[in-house]
């Protein structure tokens, strides 16, 4: 089969849409969460107007044509902390009350006085009426009801996710529960006589990597990941009962690790070839992980990936693929790439797209940079651990000079 390009694929990933249902959770539990619906707020924040420092509120209207030699004494009514209930019955004109930051002002008074600036009748030790010798504006140090939140005011919009500052403003303002996508269920096959779950193994074997990096994005993302376990080479006909097992079963995408490419033990493409498919594409002219493969079931809700067994190769697909699938499905806007100049001059073949192991830094000018990393042999994992961006190097041109503005990813776990 011909090779398609990089965009081709990202538009077939495009029409292949498949639905993620809501659920009802209490915010506390919604950090990181993807909001299905707008989130409200249900009340004004502040819920009144109060005051931002400690002094005494005062009636401004009552300071008209005040002076030093016209000073008028407020009497001091009461004293008014944070939480307490502002209600006051009967205030004569002249009073005033002490009130602490944060305490809600009594109607009756609009404006209040630091307490750095009272003078005190008869004196500070034994305060019965503050003294006022000038005119006082009104509002002064007010924070007013809905200043900041107005009651029915957008907190989140529907696709973002939930970050630890929304819950912080869904508590303050008695947002209990929160309307978010379920999160999208992956079961994750790996494949290979190779592959070994044990730590210590023979130079012919390979430690199972793959399903423990993705297991790690879990973590931190908003999907759920179940390890099915490891296909050996000869396990065709029980990969077959797998899949239409998991059709009955929850799991949203079905992923393999391996077993994509056209060896003799490859046997991922042919199954799945023989079930239904609504859009289907294999082998994109990229690097890493040319043997990718996607399909969609015709007439199911679930949708497959077959990911190179390579470890390089493997997390660049799911970067690249995977990944920008699951922000289709939960009704997130696309990923949000950056540019930075070029440090190092690069070469790759013409009509392949590169995704290359890069680090991103600011250089003694200020100006973003990324270099390429040595190492882009997709087994060499050291340049990895290294990295914290993917640098895109599109199809069409084969030759990219130091300084040009390069387009980049931050991996996985490190936006």
């Amino acid at each position: 089969m011909k090779m398609i390009k990089y965009t081709k694929a990202q538009k077939i990933l495009l029409k292949s849409k498949i639905k993620i249902q809501n659920e009802i959770i209490f915010t506390k539990d919604s950090l990181n969460r993807v909001a299905a619906q707008n989130v409200f707020s249900p009340t004004n924040y502040p819920a009144g107007n109060n005051t931002a420092f400690d002094g005494y509120a005062i009636n401004s209207k009552e300071t008209i044509g005040l002076t030093r030699k016209k000073i008028k004494k407020f009497k001091i009514l009461k004293t008014i902390a944070a939480g307490d209930n502002p209600k006051i019955k009967n205030v004569k004109k002249y009073c005033s009350v002490e009130i602490m930051t944060g305490a809600l002002i009594p109607k009756y008074f609009d404006t209040i006085i630091p307490i750095e600036k009272i003078n005190y009748y008869p004196d500070k030790k034994n305060p019965k009426f503050i003294l006022i010798e000038k005119r006082i504006t009104k509002n002064n140090h007010v924070r007013f009801a809905g200043s900041d939140y107005k009651k029915g005011e957008k907190i989140l919009s529907a696709g973002e996710i939930i970050n630890s500052s929304h819950i912080l403003a869904f508590k303050s303002l008695g947002v209990e529960r929160v309307v978010v996508k379920k999160k999208p269920k992956i079961v994750f096959y790996s494949t290979g006589n190779e592959i070994s779950k044990k730590n210590n193994i023979p130079n012919w074997k390979i430690r199972n990597s793959n399903s423990h990096y993705i297991k790690s994005l879990s973590n931190n993302l908003y999907f759920e990941i179940v390890d099915g376990g490891i296909l050996r080479d000869k396990d065709d006909k029980l990969f077959n009962k797998l899949i239409h097992k998991n059709f009955k079963s929850k799991y949203d995408i079905i992923i393999t690790n391996g077993a994509v490419s056209a060896g003799k033990f490859d046997f991922v493409p042919k199954i799945i070839k023989n079930f239904k498919l609504s859009n289907y594409f294999k082998d994109v002219a990229i690097r890493p992980g040319k043997p990718i493969m996607f399909a969609k079931f015709k007439n199911k809700n679930q949708s497959f990936f077959g990911l190179p067994g390579n470890p390089i190769s493997s997390a660049a697909c799911f970067k690249f693929f995977v990944y920008p699938y699951l922000r289709l499905i939960l009704g997130m806007k696309k990923e949000k790439s950056f540019k930075a100049k070029l440090k190092n001059s690069y070469s790759k073949k013409k009509n392949f797209t590169r995704f290359l192991k890069s680090k991103v830094f600011i250089n003694s000018k200020g100006t973003l940079q990324v270099k390429v990393l040595k190492g882009q042999e997709s087994f060499r994992i050291k340049s990895f651990t290294e990295s914290n961006a993917w640098a895109l190097f599109k199809s069409g041109k084969s030759t990219f000079k130091k300084g040009q503005l390069i387009e980049c990813f931050y991996l996985l776990g490190n936006q």
